[in-house]
């Protein structure tokens, strides 16, 4: 699965009573899926799922499925603190259709997690899953920084395709590309090389999941369809795809630190800053892409005093009031989270002046 690109990882909305607002997750949803994003994150750490019952975490997980469009791939956060609570999440995720499963690292009993635990965990989770693994490393939050090489070793394993790298450090993004370069890996992709979900495919296929041959498939005239542009190129119905050499994709989560990042191997990002304001990550990474690296460093100047505030530093309540500011359902946090005071949406409010969707 190619994971190039911003991904928002969606916050889970809900009423003032604390109960979760689906009808609001559903429009955030529908929205994003508008929006450059290459995809969207359900339940990572933005979505408060740690917040969550396991059957709010299903019926989030569903509600978010439903709303998006087909072609924003469908990362689901199924991290749990076993292996086979993880499992069972990340089994549902991919009956409900999503794309890969994001595994954050377990922490609660950390003073034990030595690098042969944290192995035997991702191995077990990676070979029984039904989707592709993206580990998930937030020492902030879990106390727990998965070393270097330990993410070469794991990258080795066919099923885990990446990582999300939170800990805001570009010299580690750095040595994980250069550790895992020998990895080779491929994904499917459009022809002008944007991800091929697996929504996209049920889509297009012959209702049995099956690729089509281009000699079986008709045009609207009844004669054969012409052939695809090059001979890489399959058809899967109306689909055209071809194969793209991806590697282990190391994606990052400090939106502040997002060019530096790109330029030290990073191929994409999942930003709780993207949440309000996707569109203005997204220029960082699409001129990075074109090679317009001074373009890259301005975009990148317009937000790093926000995305250090908002998003690193007031965290969930500051990214939830900073949608409501921009045009989307933020709402409150859910307990013992506290929206921010008014002094403080007042700052939000000033660093995102110039930064609107």
């Amino acid at each position: 699965m190619l994971l190039h690109g911003i991904f928002p990882p969606v916050p889970t909305p809900f009423y003032p009573d604390g109960s979760v607002y689906y009808k609001k997750l559903e429009a955030n949803v529908a929205q994003f899926s508008k929006t450059p994003a290459a995809g969207i994150v359900v339940l990572g750490s933005t979505g408060e799922a740690i917040m969550l019952s396991d059957q709010e975490r299903r019926d989030v997980l569903r509600v978010a499925a439903e709303a998006a469009a087909a072609h924003k791939v469908l990362v689901a956060g199924t991290g749990a603190e076993s292996a086979i609570e993880t499992l069972r999440h990340t089994e549902y995720a991919a009956e409900l259709g999503y794309d890969a499963a994001m595994v954050r690292t377990p922490y609660y009993y950390r003073a034990q997690m030595d690098p042969l635990n944290m192995l035997s965990f991702y191995r077990t989770v990676a070979d029984r899953s039904p989707l592709p693994i993206v580990l998930y490393n937030l020492p902030q939050a879990t106390g727990y920084d998965i070393p270097c090489e330990l993410v070469m070793e794991l990258a080795q394993h066919s099923n885990v395709i990446g990582i999300k790298e939170s800990s805001g450090s570009v010299e580690k993004v750095r040595e994980m590309v250069s550790g895992t370069a020998s990895v080779k890996r491929a994904a499917t992709v459009t022809e002008s090389f944007a991800a091929v979900t697996g929504r996209m495919l049920r889509q297009a296929s012959n209702g049995n999941g099956e690729l089509v041959p281009v000699g079986a498939l008709t045009s609207a005239t009844g004669r054969p369809a012409s052939p695809p542009s090059s001979a890489a190129v399959k058809v899967v119905g109306g689909l055209r795809t071809r194969s793209k050499e991806v590697g282990f994709q190391v994606l990052v989560g400090a939106a502040q630190k997002l060019e530096p990042s790109l330029a030290a191997g990073a191929v994409g990002a999942i930003l709780a800053f993207a949440c309000p304001a996707p569109t203005a990550c997204f220029e960082i990474y699409a001129a990075w892409k074109e090679g317009d690296l001074a373009l890259a460093r301005e975009k990148q100047e317009r937000i790093a005093a926000a995305a250090q505030r908002v998003a690193g530093e007031l965290g969930i309540p500051g990214v939830k009031y900073a949608m409501d500011f921009n045009g989307y359902f933020g709402g409150p946090p859910r307990l013992p989270l506290l929206p921010l005071k008014a002094e403080q949406k007042s700052e939000v409010e000033r660093l995102l002046a110039n930064i609107r969707n």
